[in-house]
C-alpha cells in the first residue's frame, strides 16, 4: 500500500472525510470527477477491502505488453558483442533495420540498464550560450572544419575528418572525407566537392587553421608593397571563387560544426567498427553511406525552400582554382623548377621559348602539375606525390617595424629637400 499512487491516495481521502461526515458522495464525487453512483462504489470496496478498494486492479500485475526475456536477452547480447559502443538511439535503428526487433528507445534504455550497461557517453549539462540563428537558404554559409580523433580505434591509424555542413539545413555536404591531419589539401577536396554537387556557397565560416588563414609575421616585398599579406592557398581558391570568408573566435562560435563532430565520434564511429574498416579507403567507402543517412535522420528544412547555390562563373577552370599556386620564372633551359620538381616547357607557337618569362605553376590535387602563362596552358607534368604545400616563394623576411617605415620617410623627405636646396 505505501506505493499507492497520488490519485489513489485522494480517492482514500474523499472516502474517508465522507465516512467522517465532512463530505457528501456528491460533494466527493465532484471533487474526484467521479459520478455519485462510481462514487459509492468507490465507497463499498473501500468498506470491505480497506485501503486496498483504491487501488487498480492491474496494480502488481505482469504488462500484457513486457518485453520477452528471450527478446531482452537478445538486446543484451547483441549490444555486448556485435553493437558494442553503440549509443542507445543508433542501437535502437540498428535493432529495427538490421535484426528485425522493432522495440521503443525507453525499452531499449530499460532493458540495458537493468542489465548493467550503461549509455556510451556521458553527458554534461550544457552551459549557457546565445544560439545564432541559422541562415534562411542552403548555401548562404558552409561551416567547415576538421577532426582528429581515432575513427578507426585500435584497427588503424589516427585520422582526421575533414568536412562541411550547410548551415541553414544542417546537411554534411559533399566532399566529407578523412585525411592522415587537417590540410589545405583536404580542404581544397571538400571544397572541389560542394561546388562540383551543390553549387559555389555564398560564404564559409572557418576557424584559424593556418591551412585556412596566414597566422605568420612573414612578408614578402611585394606584400610589403601591397600592404597585406597573400592568402594561404585555400584562402586563394576561396577568393577566385568570390567566397565571402568568416573566421571564427573560439570553437564555440562554431557549435554547430562542434556537435556534428560529437555526432560523428559516437555514431560513425560504431559504423566504422561495425563495417570493420580499416583503411582510409575502407573508411570513406564507409562514410560516403553514412552521409546520406546522416542528412535524413538529422538535416532540417531550410526555413526558405528556395536554395541560393551560385553557378560556377563561366570561363572558371574549378580544377586549376582549388589546386596549389605557385608563381615562378621560366629558367635559360626553359624549364620550372618548383619543390624539388623541374617541368620542361615545350616549345610555343614558332618554336618560341618561354625563358624569363613570369608564369603561373599549379599542382592539381590529383598531384599533377600545369604551368599557365597568361591564362594558357603551356607545360604539364604527372604526378610523383601527393600534393603538399610548399613554402610560399619570397616569404623570408619579417615585416619591417614602424619605425623602420618612419625612417625611410624622414630619409626621403631629407633627400627631397636637398635636391630642392642644390
Amino acid at each position: 500500500m505505501d506505493k499507492m499512487s497520488a490519485r489513489e491516495w485522494k480517492r482514500l481521502e474523499a472516502v474517508e472525510r465522507i465516512g467522517r461526515g465532512e463530505l457528501t458522495v456528491r460533494r466527493g464525487g465532484e471533487l474526484l470527477g467521479l459520478s455519485v453512483r462510481q462514487m459509492r462504489r468507490v465507497c463499498r470496496a473501500v468498506e470491505a477491502r480497506g485501503r486496498a478498494g483504491v487501488v487498480h486492479g492491474n496494480g502488481g500485475r505482469r504488462a500484457r505488453n513486457r518485453v520477452a526475456q528471450s527478446k531482452r536477452a537478445r538486446i543484451v547480447k547483441l549490444r555486448r558483442g556485435k553493437y558494442a559502443g553503440f549509443n542507445d538511439q543508433h542501437f535502437t535503428e540498428k535493432l529495427a533495420e538490421a535484426e528485425g526487433l522493432v522495440v521503443s528507445r525507453a525499452t531499449v534504455r530499460r532493458v540495458l540498464r537493468e542489465a548493467g550497461i550503461e549509455a556510451a557517453r556521458k553527458r554534461r549539462p550544457p552551459r549557457h550560450r546565445r544560439r545564432r540563428e541559422r541562415k534562411a537558404q542552403e548555401g548562404q554559409m558552409i561551416i567547415w572544419d576538421g577532426s582528429s580523433h581515432r575513427w578507426l580505434e585500435e584497427r588503424g591509424p589516427q585520422l582526421c575528418l575533414q568536412g562541411a555542413i550547410d548551415d541553414a539545413s544542417g546537411k554534411l555536404l559533399a566532399g566529407a572525407h578523412f585525411e592522415a591531419q587537417e590540410c589545405a589539401a583536404g580542404y581544397l577536396r571538400v571544397l572541389a566537392a560542394i561546388v562540383r554537387t551543390h553549387g559555389v556557397p555564398w560564404s564559409a565560416y572557418m576557424d584559424r587553421h593556418s591551412s585556412l588563414k596566414r597566422n605568420d609575421d612573414y612578408w614578402s616585398l611585394e606584400e610589403e608593397l601591397k600592404g597585406a599579406q597573400e592568402p594561404t592557398q585555400v584562402g586563394r581558391a576561396l577568393r577566385a571563387l568570390a567566397v565571402e570568408v568568416i573566421y571564427a573566435l573560439s570553437p564555440q562560435a562554431k557549435g554547430r560544426v562542434e556537435r556534428l563532430w560529437g555526432t560523428l565520434q559516437d555514431r560513425l564511429v560504431s559504423e566504422l567498427r561495425l563495417a570493420g574498416a580499416r583503411t582510409v579507403a575502407e573508411a570513406n567507402a564507409v562514410l560516403e553511406r553514412f552521409r546520406e543517412d546522416f542528412n535524413r535522420r538529422f538535416a532540417v528544412a531550410a526555413s526558405v525552400a528556395q536554395p541560393a547555390w551560385r553557378g560556377l562563373k563561366r570561363g572558371v577552370d574549378l580544377e586549376r582554382e582549388c589546386s596549389f599556386y605557385y608563381p615562378a620564372s621560366v629558367l635559360n633551359d626553359n624549364t620550372v623548377r618548383i619543390g624539388g620538381e623541374v617541368i620542361d616547357i615545350p616549345p610555343g607557337p614558332r618554336n618560341r621559348g618561354y625563358a624569363h618569362a613570369q608564369v603561373e605553376v599549379r599542382q592539381l590535387l590529383d598531384g599533377s602539375w600545369r604551368v599557365y602563362y597568361q591564362g594558357r596552358v603551356i607545360a604539364t607534368a604527372a604526378a610523383r606525390q601527393q600534393p603538399v604545400p610548399l613554402r610560399a616563394l619570397k616569404r623570408n623576411r619579417r615585416k619591417p617595424s614602424a619605425a623602420h617605415f618612419a625612417l625611410a620617410d624622414a630619409r626621403s623627405t631629407a633627400a627631397l629637400s636637398l635636391e630642392h636646396t642644390l
